[in-house]
């Protein structure tokens, strides 16, 4: 029998098309294509046995252990979980590693069933090097950076943007000592997966927040990176209150409906004062001890004022947290810097009505470029 194949082509991810990834499940945590649904053809530990029966007596032997392994209510198990989601997805289209004998195996016995569906040629590996070439590509597209001090709401101003790319949503991660989200990071593939995702839908300017390289336990692509490091700046500058307000939202309001909302109210509570505590304890080195023991009770006090009902409490710890740690590293950084040209320095609102008319330039710019003459 033919068993179709559709060629790597980043549509499948524009369209939202649905994927089934077939690998075993520590592949699929070590990244995944953007749409992915991890439906095994092998668990992890039937996976580990046939790779030891592949070295050690060759692709037969181990492709014979294989059908011994995954067979009777096992591999009945495992196609009707592939026919479940086809009933709801019957677009979806089927991948493994580089497309080869798992996906074959999985049409194969789709077929048998009475479904036919393609695989990727090349699976996950071809999609994954076009997606890395689309964000290598993004670093030759005019890009706007976003810079400013911890509390200018930079990231909001991304997501004002049509144009914008959120490179923290991407890491899963604020970019700062407290920046941790609660649930789990993203591998580092998933990372430039979902960068590369979002680059999809913008083929012209991006703009982006001012990072370092490193964001959270991401890195960014180092062609994109240098890119940044190229690229025009508007800087947004903001009072100190009206900062304070938007991290205490950050640090304290959002942080506590996510951990609320996945952990329940008693234990998202508890997570929530150890991980701002555990992110206070890591600033020893750069307050020194009797800084870090002074604003550790402020932050002790702020919770046990919080449970009474006074949510404000935190401002005590937090602005000595801006103007103590946060602000003199940023003015620190901008002196190391001090070449770089900002087109704007400004106010939020500013700020965006800049980034909107540098982008509307740009976008102009590469539409002249690109025009036919008639």
């Amino acid at each position: 029998m033919s068993l179709p194949l559709v060629e790597p082509s980043l549509d499948l991810l524009r369209e939202g098309r649905v994927l089934i990834d077939v690998r075993a499940p520590v592949e699929f945590a070590q990244g995944a294509l953007p749409g992915a649904v991890n439906l095994p053809l092998m668990d992890d530990e039937e996976r580990h046995l046939v790779g030891i029966e592949y070295k050690q007596a060759g692709q037969q032997a181990a492709i014979a252990l294989g059908e011994r392994l995954v067979s009777g209510g096992i591999k009945a198990a495992r196609v009707a979980a592939w026919r479940r989601l086809l009933e709801a997805h019957p677009d979806a289209v089927i991948y493994c590693f580089r497309g080869g004998l798992r996906s074959q195996v999985a049409q194969q016995w789709l077929a048998e069933a009475g479904i036919t569906r393609p695989r990727i040629r090349g699976g996950w590996k071809a999609m994954r090097q076009a997606l890395c070439t689309r964000v290598d590509a993004a670093a030759g597209q005019p890009l706007l950076v976003v810079g400013g001090l911890t509390g200018c709401a930079k990231t909001s101003l991304i997501h004002a943007l049509d144009c914008g790319l959120d490179l923290e949503g991407c890491a899963r991660h604020k970019g700062s000592a407290f920046g941790r989200h609660p649930l789990a990071a993203p591998s580092q593939i998933d990372f430039e997966h979902a960068m590369g995702r979002r680059l999809l839908d913008l083929p012209g300017p991006v703009v982006v927040e001012d990072e370092s390289r490193h964001i959270g336990a991401a890195n960014v692509p180092l062609a994109f990176w240098r890119g940044m490091e190229q690229a025009p700046r508007v800087r947004v500058e903001m009072s100190l209150d009206w900062r304070l307000a938007q991290i205490h939202k950050d640090y304290i309001d959002d942080l506590w409906e996510i951990y609320r909302h996945h952990f329940g109210d008693w234990l998202g509570w508890a997570l929530m004062r150890k991980q701002l505590a555990t992110a206070l304890g890591r600033l020893r080195k750069r307050l020194g001890s009797a800084r870090l023991a002074r604003l550790q009770r402020l932050q002790a006090l702020a919770f046990r004022e919080h449970e009474a009902g006074n949510r404000q409490a935190h401002e005590a710890w937090l602005a000595p947290l801006l103007t103590e740690y946060y602000d003199p590293m940023y003015r620190h950084q901008l002196q190391k810097h001090d070449d770089q040209r900002f087109l704007h320095v400004g106010d939020w609102e500013s700020c965006l009505a800049v980034a909107r008319e540098w982008s509307a330039e740009a976008a102009r710019r590469g539409d002249a470029r690109t025009a036919t003459p008639a």
